[in-house]
């Protein structure tokens, strides 16, 4: 099963990862499109030519930018929950299970009871339908925190911040890419692999070779 969650994780990152195309025409793709994302050191890249028109392009960007906030997020819940920051109670008191009781790796996914997981698929559905519709390409959902993203009054925040979350984006993608394959390699999360200094894949530092 943690085999088939890294496959999965995989396949949706490799989407993510669909870069933009430097050989395209400018009369196919408009500059203003590829602006974003298109940061150093490789720019606008797209080396197996799989962008081919605008459409193309927008649908690829918002895969890539989607990925990268679930990405964000999954990090985000790997720091928290391995340092034990749970709720109290139970997560199925039917069942007596609580919620320090899940596993803080990847292990405590095929701990939650069948109910809950289900919960979980019902609300990504409703976000993904209708609160946050994933038909809205662009990814703004008008979402502004005061002077932090005020775009319109300092609209020169704008093309910066879509480049940081981006960029932040890709980088929890390999990130938690890492994350998973090392504990199903290693059989250690993060906190265990830090705290020990388990890094390397061919040594055991536990056991002392």
């Amino acid at each position: 099963m943690k085999l088939f969650a890294i496959l999965a994780l995989f396949v949706g990152s490799a989407a993510a990862f669909a870069p933009a195309s430097q050989s395209a025409p400018k009369t196919v793709l408009q500059a203003e499109s590829t602006e974003v994302g298109a940061t150093a050191p490789l720019g606008f890249f797209d080396p197996l030519g799989y962008i081919t028109d605008e459409s193309k392009f927008e649908r690829y960007r918002a895969v890539e930018r989607k990925h990268g906030r679930i990405a964000m997020m999954a990090m985000l819940g790997t720091f928290v929950h391995n340092n034990k920051w749970v709720f109290d109670g139970y997560i199925s008191p039917s069942q007596g299970i609580k919620f320090s009781d899940i596993d803080s790796g990847i292990g405590g996914l095929f701990q939650v009871p069948a109910s809950g997981l289900l919960q979980i698929l019902v609300f990504c559905g409703l976000v993904e339908l209708a609160w946050w519709p994933a038909t809205k390409l662009d990814g703004d959902y008008g979402i502004r925190l005061g002077k932090i993203n005020n775009w319109d009054q300092e609209p020169e925040k704008e093309l910066r911040q879509k480049n940081a979350e981006l960029n932040n984006g890709r980088a929890a993608m390999m990130a938690i890419l890492g994350v998973i394959s090392q504990e199903v390699w290693l059989g250690q999360n993060l906190y265990e692999q830090a705290s020990s200094g388990n890094f390397s894949p061919y040594v055991d530092t536990a056991a002392g070779f």
